[in-house]
């Protein structure tokens, strides 16, 4: 964070340093220790004896792999989980939060990667969902009285958004921003960011770092859950890393460097994150003309070959997702030609698309991705059901043969395959989406956000699978907002602005600069 916000603090005393462990002095110090922190599910160790302190008035980046512990050390703090054996200190004095409530009004907020808005509610309903305001009078004057409290905070926060407008018609990057000031408008002394930037853009990641910067100032502690390494080092103070449910040890991040952190998460050297192999580039397979959807995106026209990975780049709200969601048929396209191997092909469903050999990971994996109340198995096999049976029976053993098999390929952990896919980490979340497409054995391959809220080592295998699937000559479509990520991973990179493509940049001739041109219509 040194360069974000100037002079780095020191780093925390342990081992017998000048602070003694428990003096009055580092409870002052400490905003949070948990320490000794373990916890098991049916005997199965989920974290053993792990630890994590937080200064006041810094951010602490919490990294490691997905199923590193993270998650049940947040939930343990929140109340959500009962811890086996450890203690728990919170702004000077041991705690022991039976629900995530009862860690709220004692100042602990925490926002979800996952976002818990109530899309039907407007903004300042979501705000104060839960504590609405007691006054005196009729319900008008109490819903002008939020509204009113709302501006305020957004006003404090610079945060533009109509406390009048629904939840559902925000983008994710400003739904989460509502998330920071509901927790905010709490009180809280210390708030756990878990993958914040996930969803959005480099100029929304400005705002909210600049919204980090006032956190601070007024001295609140920020634990900040994160894969991108990018951030890691520009906003945090100190990084605490957990590999395997253990404690690998806390760093100051200017006194680390990315390999450094990295061998930290995944116990080994990752040579590369982003393992592109050259591969032989075939005919056209994919021809798109013109695809309009009016409102959303407009005449857009792009070709990919077989072996090809073809970047979709853009800002939020380039149409980029729109116009891949047209393609598979999920969105209805006002006017446009699509084309396979030469033959125009009209797709008006997902069905219609599977059976012309599409594939789509979706942006979002709670939302419109995973089954979430269904078993690994079941989310496994949904798209290829005609292939494990007759009509309207389905093999079960085939399925589960199918299932164990894609697990294996894709390094899948699970208890098994018939545990619930919502009890999995969310890179293996997206390891069973990705299986479940390639068990379709499908011709064209899109990724909306493949990586997104994924840590760094199934980052790397997720891209070594994409470059294996254009080496067999797939067509290969990534949407991403990373640029390391779009640009690593392309061939050439189509970047989106307003719904239009501005431009289409081979590999050789990538930048950040020229993509981001394209993208905010700076171009020449």
């Amino acid at each position: 964070m040194a360069a974000v916000f100037g002079q780095r603090r020191q780093p925390p005393c342990k081992n017998g340093g000048e602070k003694g462990v428990g003096s009055l002095e580092q409870q002052l110090d400490y905003i949070l220790e948990m320490e000794g922190i373990s916890k098991a599910f049916s005997g199965v160790p989920a974290l053993t004896d792990v630890e994590l302190k937080v200064r006041r008035g810094t951010v602490h980046a919490l990294m490691g792999e997905n199923g590193a512990g993270k998650s049940t050390m947040m939930k343990i703090l929140l109340g959500i989980y009962m811890r086996d054996q450890g203690t728990v200190r919170f702004n000077g004095r041991e705690v022991h939060y039976k629900s995530p409530k009862e860690a709220l009004e004692d100042g602990l907020a925490m926002i979800h990667q996952e976002l818990s808005t109530v899309q039907e509610l407007k903004v300042y309903e979501n705000i104060f969902l839960g504590k609405e305001l007691c006054v005196k009078g009729t319900l008008l004057k109490k819903n002008k009285l939020m509204k009113e409290k709302t501006r305020e905070l957004f006003e404090r926060l610079e945060i533009s958004i109509d406390p009048d407008e629904k939840m559902k018609n925000l983008s994710i990057a400003r739904q989460q921003l509502c998330e920071i000031a509901k927790a905010i408008s709490y009180d809280a002394k210390l708030i756990i960011m878990d993958e914040p930037t996930s969803a959005i853009m480099e100029s929304e990641v400005a705002h909210l770092f600049r919204i980090i910067r006032k956190l601070l100032q007024e001295g609140i502690s920020i634990i900040y859950i994160t894969h991108k390494m990018d951030e890691v080092f520009e906003i945090s103070d100190e990084i605490s890393v957990f590999r395997d449910g253990c404690y690998i040890g806390t760093k100051q991040a200017g006194e680390i460097s990315r390999d450094e952190l990295i061998q930290m998460m995944v116990g080994r050297t990752i040579t590369s994150i982003f393992p592109k192999e050259p591969c032989e580039i075939g005919d056209v397979w994919l021809r798109v003309e013109k695809l309009t959807r009016k409102g959303e995106f407009e005449d857009v026209s792009f070709e990919v070959r077989k072996g090809e990975i073809l970047g979709l780049a853009g800002l939020m709200g380039a149409g980029r997702t729109e116009v891949v969601e047209t393609l598979f048929g999920v969105r209805k396209k006002d006017s446009g030609k699509v084309y396979i191997d030469g033959k125009e092909v009209r797709i008006k469903s997902p069905q219609d698309a599977i059976a012309h050999g599409f594939s789509l990971v979706t942006e979002d994996r709670k939302r419109n991705g995973c089954f979430l109340p269904l078993s690994v198995r079941l989310n496994a096999v949904a798209a290829s059901l005609p292939q494990h049976g007759k009509g309207i029976f389905v093999d079960r053993k085939k399925t589960v043969e199918s299932t164990e098999r894609m697990n294996e390929k894709l390094a899948v952990k699970t208890p098994g395959v018939h545990a619930l896919i919502s009890s999995l980490s969310g890179g293996n979340q997206q390891k069973v989406l990705i299986g479940r497409w390639l068990l379709t054995d499908p011709d064209i391959l899109i990724f909306d956000e493949p990586t997104r809220g994924i840590d760094v080592g199934s980052k790397s295998e997720i891209h070594r699978l994409l470059s294996n699937l254009a080496k067999k000559g797939k067509c290969v479509i990534i949407v991403s907002s990373e640029m390391p990520e779009v640009m690593g991973m392309s061939d050439r990179i189509l970047v989106m602005s307003d719904g239009k493509v501005k431009g289409v940049i081979s590999r050789g001739e990538f930048s950040q600069e020229r993509i981001m041109q394209f993208a905010t219509g700076t171009e020449d």
